[in-house]
């Protein structure tokens, strides 16, 4: 599985963890992806997509028919 959002295009970001002693070990900030089903008007059926918390929040605020019109127009299989 990819952890990338489909909506916004988050993806893992990588750094450091550093202990008390100040050591530095590499790790991975990974986005809050989710699999989420919606029902788009527009195609009259579900469609499953990947997405992380804020791509949740974007599709919230400009409706599921826009985001798909742009995923669709990126060329993005559904």
């Amino acid at each position: 599985m990819s952890a990338t959002c489909q909506v916004t295009g988050a993806r893992p970001g990588f750094g450091k963890s550093v202990s008390h002693s100040h050591r530095r070990t590499n790790r991975r900030f990974d986005p809050n992806i989710q699999h989420k089903r919606y029902f788009v008007p527009s195609l009259g059926r579900t469609v499953r997509l990947t997405v992380s918390a804020k791509g949740m929040k974007v599709i919230d605020a400009r409706g599921i028919d826009a985001v798909v019109a742009d995923l669709l127009r990126r060329g993005e299989r559904l």
